[in-house]
């Protein structure tokens, strides 16, 4: 419920949990600020709640019952932006809150149509953050489940159900047989961890550490020390090819493309040098090229190929989505597992690191990628959905001797902290450079070529503002989420972080004494603005959690340029849950710092 004044009155709004759809294939043409009929039975649960609240509201009676529609997407923000595929055709819709979104977004259309962009990260309206698999059905019952939800709280572990599966591949069943907790990625239903069997395969919600940490770990350690499998279907997969692609990649990316049978990371600035996409690329032969991203950008990321697509016809782009999927193999006794399942020498010096391959993996004829994100020895094998299941019994039937473990995306993603490896849209996004994003090995200012070239030697020649840096974190029993703020003992303002309007509200111990700095119980105290004493607030996280075999709990963010290689203990404190914890930015990855694990 909420209330607010009304004149001489008070408002009681309530988002019930027996919402009912108006008009959910379209709204008619005719109609404008009508209201519906009144409907107080449907709203009488939360009424009588509001009334236990706030007496004197009861007391008063009802003066008038406004029931009227909202409008919303299945995540409960606008659609907004070009529409993929149509050439100026845009969208502004799903404003549910008009008053208060409509100037931002009118402020985002009006830049984007004018300047070629927003002018600020719109990522979370994009109409392009949706795919095909958001029928009318699916946002039905999407929409209904965030209305029913507007007032509570969303766990970080948290799946929410509704209109799930939707997409699912070939390894669905088998997942599930493997007591695998599955997660929604970009409408796919993946392998997040595995609950031990004689277990019910279920996140207990939590901000802390909860029932997957120690399953996860035992993924990891397995992984690392012998070898593990994990489904990658999730990823964004295309195919460039024709005469001109080539020159095409050349001028998107900022990396130069690979020779046939090599791999390139690369990411992709706009006009502005502000990056847009980081993707890896394979030349899988002549005039043509496989590429791999980010599932959850593939509409994003398609608009702006389309956009630049040569108008003589000499390049052509493929999305497969769903009709390429993949699994990944990694740890030391991965290669071994390989060769086993392969009539080609898989050897170091016949497939080395960074090499693609298309070879017949378990009898099924495959690509192969020499590389893996948990920064390990390892591959990624690529395979049509009919081959998926007998490509993984050939892998369990083949890893058994090595002692394989199915691990899920969450164990992919604490052994990617422990290398410090960035994610796309957390750790790089639209308001970072290449540079404040720290891939300067992948930006070839020589090329002379690519879109955003002349921003991006801007940002070099007069220093990024910002560096993307790795930090060990004194946890307790949680471990950083996301936009947590970092704070340092310095008394320079480096411009970093805009001032707040005022020091925000006081904090408390647990005694209900107001604290500040070391008068906390943790560390400093949590924030109050973002000046405290000889603390404040620098920077910000992006993203982090428990990097499992290395026993650390990390985090990754962004602070001033000038303080992104200062390992100094006591210099940074992050807070987690309302106290600062001891920070220490780790400028080598804590796992396998020299490489040598992977490219071996």
């Amino acid at each position: 419920i909420y209330t607010r004044q009304e004149r001489n009155g008070i408002l009681l709004g309530t988002y019930e949990k027996a919402c009912k759809p108006w008009s959910p294939v379209n709204t008619p043409w005719d109609f404008g600020h009508e209201l519906l009929p009144p409907d107080i039975d449907r709203i009488a649960p939360s009424l009588e709640i509001g009334f236990k609240h706030f007496p004197g509201i009861e007391k008063a009676g009802i003066k008038q019952i406004i029931n009227g529609p909202f409008t919303f997407a299945l995540d409960g923000n606008p659609l907004v932006g070009p529409v993929q595929g149509l050439t100026n055709f845009w969208c502004a819709c799903a404003v549910m809150a008009g008053f208060s979104q409509g100037g931002g977004v009118g402020l985002a259309l009006s830049n984007w149509m004018v300047h070629g962009d927003p002018g600020f990260d719109v990522w979370g309206m994009d109409v392009a953050r949706f795919g095909e698999w958001a029928t009318l059905r699916y946002t039905n019952a999407k929409v209904r489940e965030n209305y029913s939800r507007r007032f509570s709280i969303r766990f970080p572990n948290e799946e929410l159900p509704a209109a799930r599966p939707a997409q699912t591949t070939p390894l669905y069943d088998t997942m599930l047989a493997n007591n695998a907790v599955m997660g929604d990625s970009w409408g796919l239903e993946t392998p997040l961890w595995f609950a031990p069997k004689g277990t019910e395969p279920k996140d207990i919600v939590s901000f802390h550490r909860s029932n997957d940490f120690g399953p996860i770990g035992e993924e990891v350690r397995a992984t690392r020390e012998r070898v593990g499998v994990t489904e990658i279907a999730n990823f964004a997969k295309y195919e460039v090819s024709g005469p001109g692609a080539e020159d095409f990649l050349n001028r998107l990316m900022t990396n130069r493309m690979p020779k046939t049978g090599r791999i390139v990371l690369t990411p992709m600035v706009n006009e502005f040098g502000r990056l847009i996409g980081d993707f890896t690329i394979a030349k899988t032969g002549e005039d043509r090229f496989m590429i791999w991203g980010s599932s959850a950008a593939q509409k994003y990321h398609m608009r702006w190929f389309e956009k630049h697509l040569p108008k003589d016809g000499s390049v052509r782009i493929h999305r497969f989505d769903q009709t390429l999927v993949g699994l990944s193999i990694a740890g030391p006794s991965a290669r071994n597992l390989l060769q086993k399942l392969v009539d080609v020498d898989v050897s170091t010096k016949a497939f080395r690191f960074m090499d693609f391959r298309e070879m017949a993996v378990g009898g099924a004829p495959c690509m192969v990628n020499r590389i893996t994100y948990t920064g390990d020895l390892g591959y990624e094998i690529w395979m049509a959905p009919a081959y998926q299941r007998l490509v993984y019994k050939a892998i369990k039937e083949a890893g058994e001797e090595f002692g394989l473990v199915d691990f899920g995306m969450r164990a992919l993603l604490s052994m990617r902290l422990e290398k410090n490896f960035p994610t796309w849209f957390r750790e790089l996004r639209p308001i970072y450079g290449p540079f404040e994003g720290s891939m300067d090995r992948f930006i070839k200012l020589e090329k002379n070529d690519f879109i955003g070239r002349e921003a991006a030697a801007r940002e070099q020649a007069q220093g990024p503002k910002l560096r993307r840096v790795s930090f060990i974190v004194d946890a307790a029993d949680a471990d950083v989420m996301g936009d947590e703020p970092i704070w340092a003992k310095v008394s320079k303002d480096y411009g970093t972080v805009e001032k707040p309007h005022g020091y925000g509200a006081p904090r408390f111990d647990e005694t209900g004494k107001e604290v500040r700095g070391s008068e906390a119980a943790e560390g400093a105290s949590a924030v109050r603005g973002i000046v405290d004493g000889e603390w404040r607030v620098v920077g910000w996280v992006t993203s982090g959690g428990y990097a499992h075999y290395v026993q650390k709990s990390m985090a990754q963010g962004y602070v001033p340029a000038a303080l992104a290689e200062d390992e100094s203990a006591g210099l940074f404190e992050i807070e987690i849950l309302g106290h600062r914890r001891p920070a220490r930015i780790n400028v080598e990855p804590p796992f396998d710092p020299s490489g040598e694990k992977m490219r071996t």
